[in-house]
């Protein structure tokens, strides 16, 4: 899906330049001569991390329920092999983050900087409770490795349990559909506008769930129609509280719909090097932070404190992010997985944070 790789790519480029706009004294350097881009990156950048979470809604209804019946079986299973593809490249990152992070303390002092983990700090992020556990991120961006996560296990179970009481009362149709579109509206009108949810999936559901409705009705015989009233669900949203995520969340999916339903969506002409990113672009969201992390520190260490050497800084930032990326992928997140790397990665992890631990104490 061609269309799919140039929206995560896009996406992906844009939650990178936020962070280095949000992260680092770089920024704070070059803001005299790029103050607008900046300002910009800064506020409005994270609105990208919406075209994941519609894309990822897009891509599971096509996996576990294509026709609006549940294929889910076994949600259990279908959530390990969730996380354990989630979780594998990113327990790999989070090991280089802790490195990074150790050898940028000692060329400067700084916010961005994470503080060297601790023991239960370490086993939240295995295990993708960090930010329910309150613990201190080791790395920009990881909360959405495990919000994505929930939103997973959560609509996988809704697909089972819709499943399940279809195979019980055989009369039941689209239940699938109704459980789906009953927890998007919930989150639209009630748990998104509520910052207290923001540690959880219902938060995002509402995005995440107008990926999996806008497959759905893409594939129904009076498409048009249920694209429409999607597009009016995600208006109404917006009326009742003008939220400029979910305006992006909306279009995304009216995108993605349209596009199959007009044959699109494999076929749009994209450009190979958004392909491309867009197949890596997880891997650029995981070792973007750390790397751009050490540019920051040696720029600040090294480099005269001048406008001109702090764009350039971002500017190589954002290069070394996207190759480090690349090579991420392809040494790490395409590797196929083996019982030894699935104890080898998590071992490592651990055992790294606590050598850095123990030698920062």
């Amino acid at each position: 899906m061609p269309l799919v790789d140039a929206l995560k790519a896009i996406a992906c480029l844009l939650i990178v330049s936020h962070h280095l706009a949000f992260y680092g004294p770089m920024s704070d350097l070059a803001y005299p001569l790029i103050p607008g881009l900046i300002d910009w990156l800064y506020e409005y950048g994270r609105m990208a991390v919406q075209v994941f979470f519609v894309v990822a809604g897009f891509l599971l209804a096509g996996k576990l329920a294509p026709g609006g019946v549940s294929l889910v079986t076994d949600p259990v299973r279908a959530i390990k092999r969730r996380y354990v593809r989630l979780a594998m490249p990113y327990l790999a990152a989070l090991t280089l983050a802790i490195g990074c992070a150790a050898l940028a303390r000692g060329w400067m002092a700084h916010d961005s900087i994470p503080d060297a983990p601790d023991l239960p700090q370490l086993l939240a992020h295995a295990l993708l409770l960090h930010d329910l556990l309150d613990q201190e991120a080791l790395s920009a961006g990881v909360w959405y490795v495990a919000i994505d996560f929930q939103l997973f296990a959560l609509a996988a179970t809704l697909l089972w349990l819709s499943g399940r009481f279809e195979r019980r009362y055989p009369k039941l149709k689209a239940t699938a559909p109704v459980l789906i579109a009953g927890l998007t509206m919930a989150s639209l009108f009630v748990f998104n506008r509520d910052e207290s949810w923001d540690e959880t999936a219902f938060y995002f559901f509402g995005s995440y769930g107008l990926g999996v409705l806008g497959y759905w009705a893409s594939k129904s015989p009076h498409r048009t129609f249920w694209l429409g009233l999607l597009g009016m669900l995600a208006i109404a949203a917006l009326l009742v509280d003008f939220r400029s995520r979910i305006a992006v969340a909306g279009v995304v999916m009216l995108m993605l719909g349209l596009a199959r339903q007009y044959g699109a969506l494999n076929s749009w002409p994209v450009p190979n090097f958004l392909t491309y990113l867009g197949r890596i672009s997880y891997s650029i969201f995981l070792v973007h932070f750390p790397l751009s992390l050490i540019v920051n520190a040696a720029f600040f260490r090294f480099f005269p404190h001048q406008p001109a050497v702090g764009a350039f800084g971002l500017v190589l930032a954002f290069c070394i992010s996207i190759t480090g990326g690349a090579l991420f992928f392809r040494w790490v997140e395409s590797r196929p997985l083996t019982n030894r790397t699935h104890l080898l990665l998590p071992a490592g992890f651990v055992t790294t944070g606590l050598l850095v631990a123990l030698r920062s104490s």
